[in-house]
């Protein structure tokens, strides 16, 4: 079947948008058609420098679909159903999913590569394998991916909300409330109100922070985090700080949630400066490369202050439970979702929606499918 398809040729290219070959699902796998693709700045990074996947790739881990068809042994969704994708999978049996951890599943060992169970692609081009972002690729029309990656949800719910539940609004939010464990009268301060941050501030807000600080460069997104959550908002981190300390009548922080675009060893030390003692520092940006050293931080601001740094995927959420969860959440009206949408996109627009996220013109903006 011939599909379009954004590509990503390598580190420092535009996405290119082609046609390409899509085989047909092998056994447990299932082909979607895309309606909605979100618009991440995960994938962003696969433009700068590398080292997250291997190229050329198909780009996109974000978005919601409908069943089209589905190969031997599937037994999770059936044709006609909608789903959400999931960019780590969850097959319910390996240690981490049979102990609540669904988010550190052994089968999304192949995020960066596309590689199917089998170790082949189900995107090709020229009779070679292309790989899927996170096994998925949701810069596609249609894509071929393993029923572990889908949540089926119900048919009444708008496919534009729910691609969202894809990676931005668990992540942000678990940041919060699962990893750095918010709780009620708490002192948060966010770093960056992009599509993760935003979350975060409404997952601590849900938590019962009494202050969440915002720290973001741009007004728009400042006004944004306001609007869903945020009591104070600045661009300046040492102006976090100071309120940090006044709101706590002195110690600081409970937590600091840095959820900034690209991560770097100066914003962590200046996160860390907001903390409190006994303040966890939940990290969920990423570096263009995976190998930078993006947290340096006195070891005995650590020790002294027992601060306790905590890695953030997924937001430590479980797809098949809290995605289910988010919706309720929406449809009581306890969950912003509408409003993240900032823009919708064609396929074909697809570089200019990250032009736009760069500039920080959109919270999330939407790859629409016809």
């Amino acid at each position: 079947m011939k599909i379009k398809a954004a590509v990503l040729e390598g580190p420092g290219h535009e996405w290119a948008v082609e046609e390409i070959d899509l085989l047909e699902p092998g056994p447990g796998e299932v082909r979607v058609a895309n309606k909605f693709a979100g618009m991440c700045h995960s994938d962003a990074h696969l433009k700068h420098m590398g080292g997250m996947g291997t190229y050329p790739i198909v780009g996109g881990h974000e978005g919601s679909g409908i069943v089209e068809a589905v190969g031997d042994g599937v037994d999770r969704v059936q044709v006609g159903d909608h789903v959400v994708y999931s960019f780590i999978p969850s097959c319910g049996t390996c240690r981490y999913c049979a102990t609540g951890r669904s988010y550190l599943c052994d089968w999304g060992a192949n995020a960066g590569t596309g590689l199917m169970a089998d170790g082949t692609y189900r995107f090709e081009r020229n009779g070679e394998g292309v790989g899927g972002f996170c096994a998925l690729g949701t810069f596609s029309e249609r894509m071929v991916v393993s029923q572990r990656s889908l949540v089926k949800i119900d048919t009444s719910i708008p496919l534009d909300v729910a691609a969202l539940l894809s990676c931005g609004v668990p992540t942000g939010w678990g940041a919060a409330v699962n990893a750095a464990e918010v709780a009620p009268g708490d002192v948060v301060v966010v770093f960056g109100a992009g599509g993760i941050g935003v979350n975060a501030v409404q997952g601590a807000a849900h938590a019962g922070a009494s202050h969440i600080i915002v720290v973001d460069p741009v007004p728009f997104k400042r006004e944004f985090a306001l609007s869903v959550g945020a009591t104070r908002a600045t661009d300046d981190a040492t102006q976090a700080a100071r309120w940090a300390q006044e709101l706590s009548a002195g110690t600081g922080a409970d937590s600091v949630i840095v959820c900034s675009g690209v991560m770097d060893a100066a914003t962590v030390g200046r996160a860390a400066g907001c903390a409190g003692k006994g303040a966890t520092l939940a990290v969920v940006g990423l570096s263009d490369v995976p190998t930078d050293i993006a947290v340096a931080l006195p070891v005995g601001l650590l020790a002294y202050n027992v601060l306790r740094i905590q890695g953030v995927l997924f937001g430590q959420c479980n797809p098949q439970s809290d995605i289910p969860l988010f919706l309720r959440l929406w449809a009581e009206g306890r969950l912003e979702l509408d409003r993240l949408i900032s823009h919708r996109y064609t396929l074909d627009q697809v570089n200019q929606g990250y032009v736009d996220q760069e500039a920080g013109t959109i919270i999330r903006g939407l790859i629409e499918f016809p």
